[in-house]
């Protein structure tokens, strides 16, 4: 076994960027190199593997810093990979083209990531204690945060899945993580709801109504005021509704995000903290968050009294050429500057969201993910610039965008809900298909791009099911691990009982390409979490799940490449090591997303 600094990283394209970044130390250190920043070159896979196990673009990035000491890039790159080659594990450094750099390694440093992997399965992808676990104070994730107006729509899943498979991630990662929903329990909206509540109530006593155009028509606030009628009989209708909203309002609020809750736990998604949007209206000591939220920048020079160009293109109906309370968020990098009251003085929903998120901040997180529907693309940038006044440009906000999803059956639109009324509802699909089809699908397009959820192909049980495919390749290396049971009964199949297996006997090039994919792990979780890209990993299982089967379908036609033999134990347990290595890498990934990992498919 080679010695190999740093090996319990279990990272290759880490360890050999702090070598690469070594060599470029020294190159300063003697002058040759005027300086360099680590972050901004990258050890990573080759475009083709035939060039190697690794390849870096160090001398290109820093052609001009080095320009001094060695003229063209490609000189460079020399250097940097004579130094290379006396490194332990290299077998060769090569210089391609102008000065790309392609590493191949010894391969038993492949062996020693699957000992790392035997040692230690589940924690095998996760950072070096204490990287990204150092971001200042945390990060909170805020998702789904859907309007308590009904229930969830396919929509809303995606967003769910997203925030929670990105906490997940982020919490692997080594984040303190914090998972928040925010609930819009103030404004119009609410309004409406408790409204269409009031006319279920009506409905429950024994009128007959009409929902006007405007109202919610579900069916499902039909409990809402069967509800209200038991616990108020008709007293409500002799009520003014300036009386009776505040009360269906809160019933009707309360059992919506019971709704939302259940739809939620559905899917397997769960939320740290509830934020009521109410709380940023309610008057404390004579001022409300919002109130004390604006007078902190004012007090900052960062609110003025103003007028606001009109707007490009043609001009909104309600728009108006008056003075107005505005923050000076052009100075953070928006396009124009935004107001934060109404003509009538109330404040803006830009304003809420304010000290909304300025409550985030001095709770003390470093890191802010929010999740919002496209429709919410125009509003980003005012919202960076707000986190970056009210944090000193400390807090990092990541907005992450969910694009819509188009609901289909073989390739034709579905219709609308009954329940609902206008939409087909998340609970419905979760029913129909299964959380885990759900989860894997929302996360196996990125986030930004538009998705067509079938729900006849993703139940499919064919490689064209992007979830079957790697869930049967995890429930098919478990039949392996059956199949040596029945050869070898005294075998062993704990992982840590297969650290001393022979693994050099893994010379099968199908072997050889699934290692090298195991040893990606790593950089494939710490990019995807530096990214805030969880749908890295589910493109990433469905690439090892097409390897394992491509591998196993080879050994009907060749018995000698099959993982078990019953007439060669050494070898047998060398690649019984590597499905358990493969078990442990699949599981892992699957459990990040929050779709379960199955022993047995039939």
């Amino acid at each position: 076994m080679l010695s190999i600094a740093c090996l319990d990283s279990m990272n290759l394209f880490d360890i050999f960027h702090g070598r690469v970044a070594a060599i470029l130390d020294d190159f300063v250190t003697t002058g040759k190199l005027v300086s360099y920043e680590p972050s901004r070159f990258v050890v990573e896979p080759p475009k083709d593997s035939g060039l190697g196990d690794l390849a870096c673009n160090a001398a290109m990035v820093f052609a001009k810093e080095a320009k001094a000491g060695f003229g063209a890039p490609r000189t460079f790159a020399e250097a940097i990979c004579e130094r290379l080659k006396a490194s332990d594990g290299v077998i060769a450094a090569e210089v391609a083209g102008p000065g790309f750099i392609n590493i191949r390694l010894h391969p038993e440093l492949y062996a020693d990531v699957l000992r790392a992997v035997l040692r230690n399965p589940e924690n095998y992808g996760r950072p070096e204690k204490g990287r990204a676990g150092a971001l200042r104070g945390g990060v909170n994730v805020e998702y789904v945060s859907a309007n308590p107006t009904g229930p969830m729509h396919v929509g809303h899943g995606r967003g769910a899945v997203f925030g929670d498979a990105l906490a997940s991630l982020l919490a692997f990662s080594g984040c303190k993580v914090t998972r928040e929903y925010y609930i819009n329990d103030s404004g119009a909206q609410v309004d409406v709801l408790a409204r269409s509540a009031f006319l279920r109530y009506r409905e429950a006593l024994g009128e007959t109504i009409v929902i006007p155009e405007g109202l919610y028509p579900g069916d499902y606030l039909k409990p809402v005021g069967a509800q209200l009628a038991t616990a108020h009989g008709r007293s409500l209708l002799d009520l003014q509704e300036i009386e009776w909203l505040p009360i269906v309002k809160k019933a009707a609020i309360d059992a919506m995000m019971e709704m939302i809750r259940a739809d939620l736990a559905a899917l397997n998604i769960r939320h740290d903290h509830f934020f009521s949007e109410r709380a940023l209206h309610a008057v404390v000591n004579g001022v409300s968050p919002i109130e004390a939220s604006i007078d902190w920048l004012r007090g900052r020079g960062l609110v003025y009294e103003g007028r606001l160009p009109p707007p490009k293109g043609q001009l909104p109906e309600d728009w108006e050429d008056r003075e107005q309370t505005l923050f000076r968020s052009t100075d953070f990098g928006d396009d124009v500057d935004r107001a934060l009251k109404k003509s009538d003085g109330s404040p803006t929903y830009f304003a809420a969201d304010i000290a909304y998120h300025k409550d985030k901040i001095d709770r003390g997180y470093g890191t802010l993910v929010d999740v919002w529907g496209a429709d919410h693309g125009g509003y980003v940038k005012r919202m960076n610039a707000a986190v970056a006044a009210l944090s000193a440009g400390t807090v990092k906000l990541d907005v992450k965008l969910c694009q819509l999803v188009k609901l289909m059956r073989n390739g034709e639109p579905v219709k609308m809900s009954k329940r609902a009324g206008d939409f087909v509802t998340l609970r419905e699909v979760v029913d129909e298909v299964g959380v885990d089809a759900v989860r894997f699908m929302m996360l196996y397009r990125k986030n930004d791009a538009p998705l067509d959820f079938d729900l006849a192909r993703v139940i499919e049980q064919s490689k064209d099911n992007a979830v079957f495919y790697v869930q049967y390749a995890h429930a098919r290396a478990k039949s392996v691990l059956r199949q040596a049971k029945a050869a070898f009964p005294d075998l062993d199949l704990a992982p840590l009982a297969h650290v001393d297996a022979q693994l050099h006997l893994l010379q099968d090039e199908g072997e050889k390409e699934l290692a090298r994919s195991l040893a990606q792990y790593p950089r494939v979780i710490e990019s995807a979490a530096a990214a805030h890209e969880p749908h890295r990993i589910a493109f990433f299982l469905h690439d090892l799940a097409s390897q394992f089967h491509s591998h196993w379908n080879r050994g009907k036609d060749h018995p000698t490449v099959r993982f078990v033999n019953s007439e060669m134990r050494e070898m047998t347990q060398a690649r019984i090591s590597l499905v358990l290595c493969m078990i442990a890498v699949l599981a892992s990934g699957l459990g990040i997303l929050g779709v379960s990992a199955p022993e047995e498919m039939r």
